[in-house]
């Protein structure tokens, strides 16, 4: 089972790949937000990755707040409908916030959250997503800062996971779900790997 896992997996985006983008996306919020102090915000828990490096590299004053979601499951779920289990502890109303996404799929919980931060008035309200898997999408949400184009494909590492494991990666892999799911350790072997 193992072995069929690691010839089933792929890595999509390698270690360097994935620092390198993130440098540049910082790069460019820097200038564009140069002199603004923007409120960085993320969903817990896989935006923490992504949001760590990202305002390592950045040069500008920013802040950093988190949210915590949580699907009502079922049908609703692909609907879009999220219960906001911890929400920010910073007042955005007047502030340019950036939302940081490590992924956006169908784009219904970014664009519920997007409609709930709006409503709080921020100066400005924008979206970075290391990862945007556009062929999937149902909702239209703008992402103005986009690491890379996903293909329709499971993915984890570097924050994303499955089952709570695999966030630790340093690269990102494509993976066979069913195939966690029947040998959830299969990828153990890729922790202390180059990436």
């Amino acid at each position: 089972m193992l072995r069929a896992m690691e010839e089933g997996a792929r890595v999509l985006y390698r270690e360097d790949a994935i620092q390198h983008r993130v440098r540049e996306l910082a790069a460019e919020i820097s200038r564009d937000y140069a002199g603004r102090d923007p409120i960085l915000v993320s969903v817990l828990k896989g935006g923490a990755w992504f949001l760590s490096d990202l305002i390592k590299a950045t040069t500008i004053n920013c802040r950093v707040d988190f949210m915590s979601i949580s699907s009502y499951g079922g049908a609703e779920e692909s609907m879009g409908v999220v219960r906001i289990l911890q929400d920010l502890d910073l007042d955005i109303g007047g502030h340019h916030v950036i939302m940081v996404e490590d992924i956006v799929d169908t784009g219904l919980t970014l664009s519920y959250l997007l409609s709930t931060l709006s409503s709080r008035e921020p100066a400005s309200l924008a979206v970075c997503a290391l990862l945007d898997k556009s062929v999937r999408r149902i909702a239209p949400v703008e992402i103005r800062y986009r690491g890379f184009d996903c293909p329709d494909r499971f993915v984890v590492g570097y924050g994303l996971d499955h089952d709570e494991r695999y966030r630790n990666l340093r690269c990102i892999l494509q993976v066979e779900p069913e195939e966690l799911g029947r040998d959830p350790l299969a990828l153990v072997p890729y922790l202390d790997r180059p990436a």
